[in-house]
Formats: C-alpha cells, structure tokens, sequence
C-alpha cells in the first residue's frame, strides 16, 4: 500500500446515513477514529439533518442535500477548532444524522389522576389516554434533552423516555384551559385538537419536537360526572316522550295490531298516562327544576329563537352541554326581574 493510499484510509470522504428502518430516530455516524478530511461530502437526504458536535459543544447543521466541507459552509465549527489560516487540515467531530419524518400513532395515557377545579363538582380526576404524531424539528435541543449521546436511539428508547413528558405537558394544557367535567366527558374527541396550540410550544420549546396530531382516545371520569350525564340522558328522553308516545300510535295504526283503534286508544292512553307518572316522578326528585330552550320559550311566551339568543349573550344563564342548553328555574326568575 503506498502513502496516499494509506493516508485515504485514515480519512473520511464521503459522510452519509442509508436509514432502511423506520423507528430510528437519531444516529451517530461511526468514523472509527478516523478525521474528516477537507472537501468530504457530506450527503444528507430528505427526512434527515446532519448535526456536528465538536469536543461537546453544536457545530453546524446541515438539511438535505450534498455539502461540501470546507471553511466556507462550517463556520461554527470553524469557530469552535480556532483555524487561524482557513480550514486545510482533517478535523474530528461527531456527526449525528436525526430522522426528521413523521412518526405516527405513539399511545400516551395518565398513569395518575389529573386534578382539575369544575365550577358544578370542585375538585375533579380525570384520566385520559390517546395517540399522538411527532416530528423533530429542532435537531440541538432534541439531542440534548432527549437522545442525549445514544449512537442509535430508537423510537421505543423515545416512548419510554418521553410519555411522561407528554402527558405532563397534556396535564398542564387541561387544567389552564379551565374546561368543565361536562364539556370533557360529552366532547373529548374534540379535546386534542382544542388543546394542541397549548400543547406544541411547550413540547417544541422544551424538546426540538413538533406535535402534528395530538388525539384524545378515551377520557374516565368519577362516578358523580357520569351519574350527571346519565340524569341529563333521562331528562332528554322524557321531553320527547310525546312525540315517542305519537310515533307508537301511527306504528299501530299502520300495522293495524291490537283490535282497531278501540285498542290502539287505550294503548295512547296509558302510554300518556306512564309519561306523565315518570315526567312528575322526575320532576318531584330532588334538585332544581331543569328546562330545555323549547320548554323556557313556553314558559316565558317567547320564541326559542329569542332564548337561545338571550342564552347566547348571557343575559339569560343557561349550562351547555354538548349542544344542548340546561336553564334551572332559578335563572328564569332572576331574567324576568331584570
């Protein structure tokens, strides 16, 4: 072997990651002790950027493309080695090449208890779980405070280390968004989404990372939210127990069942009667008396239109749930004394 074939075996000339997997997310490049020589190339290709670390500290990063290195297109690095008369020598230094695609359907759940203030129940747990879609879009901060110095960090090393990150962050987003129980257990397939712009500064500002799908799969709340939307179930179904009552009647008119309408009657009239025993059995139990718009617009002797406007600009109270307004009587009160 002569001398300039012995000396090509010490330098590296052409710098560059083939990823064939799909769950790394970082990856030192393996010099072997050997220097970067002057004008090496280094290729980076789409969905990757290169990052130098010289005794420690970030030198340059490098997005897709072929980079020739040399004094010009290095000036951190230049910096950072003090060449004093341009860069003419071979040089050592890390290069990390980190994956930049995006990497979907990571699972994240509470493993405790959220605590959240509501305005109806004090003090509330929730636990949620779901998935969420990232990217790294800040390769010096996810490598300092993620990967760390990992030759090969992969995406199952990633989940370990940032699920509790990521609901700690979720956790934070909830509570400062100051939702109620209601509201989170009736919509909380709209929750990630609503929560996001919450969530991605702290992520990317703490972690390099960019969260393009953040998805609220399940939400468990305690026994007295659920006991709530179950009475608030009930008391949809009896006000439409009227027109329940009339849909069975026109279903035994059209079958014909039952001996006629002499049967189909007195079918309509206990029905009517059952409906009436189960409305004042709800309306007896106690906690306030409840109204929906069309049964406040009754009662005031206005258009529902004209509650649900009154509703709207809070000169009436009312409680949203879902898309359903709830007024209690002590509201309608207090908007006829106005």
């Amino acid at each position: 072997m002569g001398i300039s074939d012995y000396l090509k075996t010490q330098f590296l000339e052409i710098i560059q990651w083939q990823d064939d997997s799909r769950d790394t997310l970082s990856y030192r490049y393996p010099d072997n002790d050997k220097e970067i020589k002057r004008g090496a190339q280094l290729i980076v290709r789409e969905s990757q950027m290169a990052q130098f670390v010289y005794q420690g500290q970030f030198g340059d990063t490098y997005g897709p493309g072929t980079h020739t290195l040399t004094t010009n297109n290095t000036p951190i690095l230049s910096t950072l080695k003090g060449w004093k008369y341009g860069f003419e020598s071979p040089f050592k230094a890390d290069v990390y090449f980190v994956n930049t695609r995006l990497f979907t359907g990571n699972g994240w759940g509470t493993s405790n208890p959220i605590m959240m203030r509501d305005p109806d129940f004090g003090m509330v747990r929730v636990r949620a779980h779901g998935i969420f879609d990232f990217h790294i879009v800040d390769p010096k901060l996810f490598l300092k405070e993620v990967a760390g110095t990992n030759g090969h960090f992969l995406l199952d090393q990633f989940i370990e280390t940032m699920r509790s990150r990521i609901v700690s962050v979720f956790s934070e987003a909830l509570v400062s968004a100051k939702l109620p129980a209601l509201e989170i257990a009736t919509r909380y397939q709209e929750l990630g989404g609503a929560l996001l712009p919450l969530i991605n500064p702290a992520v990317t500002g703490k972690y390099g990372l960019e969260i393009s799908s953040f998805v609220v799969e399940g939400v468990s709340l305690p026994d007295e939210v659920n006991q709530a939307i179950d009475r608030h179930s009930s008391m949809a179904a009896i006000g439409n127990l009227n027109d329940y009552v009339k849909f069975q009647m026109a279903e035994g008119l059209t079958r014909g069942e039952g001996g006629g309408m002499a049967a189909t009657a007195a079918q309509l009239g206990a029905g009517l009667v059952m409906g009436q025993q189960i409305a004042q059995a709800m309306g007896s139990s106690a906690g306030p008396k409840l109204y929906s718009p069309a049964d406040a617009a009754t009662y005031l002797r206005v258009s529902e239109e004209n509650v649900l406007a009154a509703l709207n600009d809070g000169s009436l109270k009312g409680k949203k749930i879902g898309s359903t307004w709830i007024i209690t009587q002590q509201s309608l009160d207090e908007f006829l004394k106005d």
